[in-house]
């Protein structure tokens, strides 16, 4: 499991703008190889920054994320596969009753793996990923995030089927207060509107995913239209298994099963990102061992040790539980009332 990086272009056409928009450079649409007359109504009237923004900067192209480099999770995966995979690889069986929102919340501590979620949902269904930080809409377009918005949903469908993934969803959709600046309250309004009409198109094309560290404080109107709300909580002790041994493989180690079970033991209470941070920490062992020997610039790579259990008990030392449990008990309480799974969402 890897941090994916922002903007290599992961769209499914293999025309010039594509092949513009993965190289990040370009600071028009004809620098991408886009025609503008080939732009569909919708976008034409938009300042065409916008779009090269969106194509050259959310649109997502890292590697692609599997169900495989996801440890655990069991049930937030068969809820995902039941109400956005199937739907979108048979959208002729979900219609009428079985018609699908087109809004999901995953919420929960962060590090526990929502961003990978969002973009195995994306490689699963065959979707463009596009993936932006709400805070840089009310940020870095302060005043024109609301254009900023509808040239993203704009873009999503021209690249549909798609999945746009909120992240820090909170920020954007906060819940409203009287000191709220004008700009913010029209970049919440746009976004609705724009929500609403996904969820109002006849063909499920794209798929709104928002995530948060913080679901208390969703405006309501904003909660209701993510309809499934899944909560992510901190990995369970298969999951810690299962992510050590994943972790692990990717340098030379001494630990053994006995050893994992004593990890994973020890690890209780750590997100995903957590024990991340620990194995890192212990994988940095075997070279400070070189380094006070003379230094690891002449160092043959065949002479580092592998990682063992000394390593990982210095960074315990290091490398804490970073969710405590008062945010844990507000993350259960949210779930049984609003979460779409209740009790069960908790491995």
């Amino acid at each position: 499991m890897t941090t994916i990086g922002k903007s290599l272009f992961r769209g499914k056409s293999s025309d010039a703008g594509a092949a513009g928009a993965a190289g990040g450079a370009g600071n028009s649409l004809e620098e991408l190889g886009i025609d503008p007359a080939s732009l569909p109504e919708k976008l034409r009237g938009l300042d065409e920054r916008f779009i090269v923004n969106i194509l050259s900067e959310i649109i997502d192209h890292g590697a692609p994320v599997t169900w495989d480099d996801i440890a655990g999770l069991a049930h937030a995966k068969q809820c995902v596969m039941e109400a956005v995979i199937w739907p979108m690889q048979r959208p002729d069986l979900f219609t009428g009753l079985r018609a699908v929102p087109r809004g999901l919340l995953l919420f929960g501590p962060p590090g526990t793996g929502k961003t990978l979620l969002g973009k195995a949902i994306a490689h699963g269904g065959g979707c463009t990923f596009f993936s932006i930080s709400a805070s840089s809409l009310t940020s870095k377009w302060m005043g024109e995030g609301e254009k900023m918005v509808r040239a993203l949903f704009g873009v999503a469908e021209m690249k549909a089927p798609s999945v746009i993934f909120i992240d820090e969803i909170d920020s954007l959709l906060g819940m409203r207060r009287e000191d709220d600046l004008e700009g913010t309250r029209r970049l919440k309004t746009e976004f609705l509107v724009q929500l609403d009409g996904v969820s109002s198109a006849e063909k499920a094309s794209i798929l709104v995913i928002g995530a948060t560290n913080r679901p208390q404080d969703l405006d309501e109107a904003a909660r209701r239209r993510f309809v499934k709300r899944l909560y992510i909580p901190l990995p369970d002790e298969e999951t810690r298994k299962a992510l050590f041994g994943i972790l692990l493989k990717k340098n030379e180690n001494q630990i053994d099963d006995a050893q994992i079970d004593v990890l994973v033991e020890r690890s209780e209470g750590y997100s995903c990102a957590d024990i991340h941070n620990l194995c890192r920490e212990a994988a940095m062992g075997p070279i400070r061992d070189v380094s006070k020997r003379g230094g690891i610039a002449g160092m043959n790579l065949s002479n580092l040790r592998p990682i063992n259990m000394e390593d990982f008990e210095y960074a315990f030392g290091q490398v804490r539980a970073s969710v405590g449990q008062d945010d844990l008990d507000g993350y259960k309480q949210w779930n049984e009332k609003f979460g779409s799974l209740g009790s069960a969402g908790v491995a």
